[in-house]
């Protein structure tokens, strides 16, 4: 993460992936800690946030908008992961650009299910995921 954020000069208090980590790491069985959840969720959140800051603008009353709309999308889209919560939030305050969504967003959260992967199945001898979609 800390490369990621170096070479496309985001800093890391603009990467929403602490929480996930924690989740991931910590409670591999949970839903949102499977993979459908983690990226689907970091991008449904993302896109909700772009939308909203793209139509209305970088206003408060809009960053809560985008949240809540954002937890509304993951849970009909099946990709509800807490930790994704932010991203809109991070969005609309900071009126981030459409780019935010592949990097550091979709390469953060592609990362992070690379390394859970790794770390559940060779460090920890255990199975993750335990469902892929």
């Amino acid at each position: 993460m800390e490369f990621l954020s170096a070479t496309l000069n985001y800093p890391l208090a603009v990467i929403p992936f602490a929480t996930s980590i924690v989740l991931v790491m910590g409670s591999p069985e949970a839903v949102p800690a499977q993979p459908r959840a983690l990226i689907g969720g970091h991008l449904v959140a993302t896109l909700i946030g772009l939308m909203v800051v793209h139509a209305v603008g970088a206003q408060p009353w809009a960053a809560a908008l985008a949240v809540g709309l954002a937890v509304l999308a993951m849970f009909l889209t099946g990709t509800f992961h807490p930790p994704a919560g932010i991203n809109p939030l991070l969005v609309v305050s900071l009126n981030l650009p459409w780019t935010f969504i592949v990097a550091p967003v979709l390469a953060g959260a592609l990362l992070l299910a690379a390394f859970a992967f790794v770390w559940h199945r060779g460090v920890r001898r255990q199975r993750w995921p335990e469902r892929w979609l």
